[in-house]
């Protein structure tokens, strides 16, 4: 078994709801051998309260969350990520920046949260979430197998970083 953890960066317009819950979903249920990360295109500056309400639900530290921009993961002081995620419904389309190291990109649309009344709001969030969940469980109860090329392609690179004299 590896010890590798493997970085994951959910992308989204607002980096308010869907990213930042695809965020804190990974970081609790990937126990530590996904470290998960979320921005936005477009960051509305603030995290939605019902996003925040059911990551507190699971036990995720909400404190650390914020709205920020991908352009805090393309530096060269950023972490390196193994894996991109689109999850916006429409972001599919959307042109991402290239990213160092060239992760895995896949796009798990899921429609925006909405609803006329507060209670329908609060009901779309749970399912959204619940969608993020499902995916989510999938991608942790990988078998060490199916991410072994991933560990693979960062010896490679650290192959490539050395100086060959």
């Amino acid at each position: 078994m590896s010890d590798k953890v493997f970085n994951v960066l959910f992308l989204c317009t607002a980096n308010s709801a869907r990213s930042v819950m695809s965020e804190g979903l990974l970081n609790v249920l990937g126990k530590g051998r996904f470290r998960a990360f979320s921005a936005g295109s477009y960051p509305s500056g603030r995290v939605n309260p019902h996003a925040i309400a059911l990551l507190d639900g699971i036990g995720y530290d909400t404190s650390v969350l914020r709205s920020k921009s991908w352009e805090e993961f393309e530096g060269p002081d950023a972490p390196q990520m193994d894996i991109v995620i689109t999850v916006c419904d429409k972001a599919k389309g959307e042109v991402c920046p290239i990213w160092p190291g060239h992760p895995i990109t896949a796009h798990w649309g899921y429609e925006d949260p909405h609803g006329e009344t507060e209670e329908a709001l609060r009901a779309s969030f749970s399912k959204i979430f619940a969608q993020i969940k499902r995916r989510i469980d999938l991608l942790v109860s990988l078998p060490e197998d199916k991410l072994a090329h991933l560990a693979l392609a960062d010896t490679v690179r650290e192959i490539g970083a050395t100086d060959p004299r």
